[in-house]
């Protein structure tokens, strides 16, 4: 599977030596972790939950349409579920490649889209004791230049 998802810590480390092919000059890697700050507010952890049978599915088709749509060799995603801590990963997507820029490309279309296309919902936990769900979309918007761009290196 090239797209996973844990309730455990996440090694990107064991994740990078999977991608290893001597074939590739780079490997691209995001990691977003749990940060202690939200829109001027305190956040003290998170908790993922998902759908997993469509988070799964869908997660397979990112991978798998940046495989295609970058001149890459290989490429993977996880996400955490459940409660994180600040400073843990919560997310980590790769892409290795035989040159840096494709690789670079191909790690941030597999994180945009998997912050965009999956079920998952992040509930914040914040130090005046309230938690509330909250809506990532926004977050992950493609920036107009960058979404032209995407355009027109899967057309060309």
């Amino acid at each position: 599977m090239k797209f996973e998802i844990t309730t455990s810590a996440v090694d990107s480390n064991a994740l990078r030596r999977q991608m290893l092919d001597h074939a590739c000059g780079a490997c691209v890697i995001f990691e977003g972790w749990i940060r202690n700050r939200n829109e001027g507010r305190v956040v003290q952890r998170l908790e993922y939950e998902i759908y997993r049978p469509l988070a799964l599915s869908e997660g397979e088709k990112v991978v798998a349409e940046a495989l295609q749509k970058f001149d890459i060799e290989d490429a993977a995603c996880m996400h955490r579920e459940g409660l994180l801590e600040l400073g843990e990963t919560a997310v980590v997507a790769l892409a290795a490649a035989r040159h840096r820029e494709e690789a670079f490309l191909a790690c941030k279309y597999i994180i945009d889209e998997v912050k965009t296309r999956l079920p998952i919902w992040k509930k914040e936990f914040y130090a005046d004791g309230e938690a509330q769900w909250v809506n990532c979309q926004r977050c992950s918007a493609h920036e107009p230049a960058t979404a032209l761009h995407l355009q027109d290196h899967k057309d060309g």
